[in-house]
């Protein structure tokens, strides 16, 4: 494990930055907002990290209490990593992030990578942005690149999950790329989405209806 790098300035937020500023380091938050993964799992979900970048990251995410490892009781048996408390505690600061990151979205770039759950925040900002959806539920979400569930309103669960949701959901909605893309760069609200078309709505639960009635 190496020894954590530090700015050495009595600073809170340089002090945050000597934990989380490290490359890849928020992106593993990203995706371990989404519950607990296998490292496999992370590795192919963080296209361009190496196998012994992504190692020491979670390492040291370990060591400074962001993350936590266990492994999975029998027949899955494999070790998942997970957020503590701390990691947890960093889903509005990457949402504050994507927030000041939609300015530099524009366009898809052809060397791009893509996966759907990648859109799972920028979605939930934009839905509490909105104002639409209040209260808690979970809204499954259905691109072409895939599908993915947000769970509103989770409080310390995890923010969303990859595929459909496990059970029942309160809202279902099914969009193109193209969409995705636009309501993700905040340049189209999901009621404006809604209300013309772009995104269809399904289900009986309160968020479907909140959204449908927008």
């Amino acid at each position: 494990m190496s020894p954590r790098r530090s700015y050495d300035q009595y600073c809170s937020a340089a002090r945050a930055l000597d934990v989380v500023g490290d490359r890849w380091t928020l992106l593993i938050v990203r995706e371990l907002l989404a519950g607990p993964r296998r490292y496999t799992d992370l590795h192919a979900d963080l296209p361009g990290v190496s196998t012994d970048v992504l190692a020491s990251r979670l390492k040291d995410m370990e060591r400074d209490g962001l993350t936590t490892r266990r492994r999975l009781p029998p027949p899955g048996a494999a070790f998942v990593y997970e957020l503590g408390r701390r990691g947890r505690e960093l889903l509005p600061v990457l949402q504050a992030l994507g927030k000041w990151g939609e300015a530099e979205l524009g366009e898809r770039r052809p060397t791009d990578a893509v996966r759907a759950h990648w859109s799972a925040l920028p979605l939930l900002r934009a839905l509490a942005g909105a104002g639409v959806v209040e209260g808690a539920g979970v809204v499954e979400v259905r691109l072409e690149e895939g599908e993915f569930h947000l769970n509103v309103g989770a409080g310390d669960g995890p923010a969303y999950g990859d595929g459909p949701a496990p059970g029942t959901a309160d809202a279902r909605l099914v969009l193109d790329s193209a969409t995705c893309a636009a309501v993700c760069r905040g340049e189209l609200s999901p009621a404006d989405a809604v209300r013309a078309g772009r995104i269809t709505v399904t289900g009986d639960g309160t968020l479907a209806k909140a959204l449908r009635e927008a």
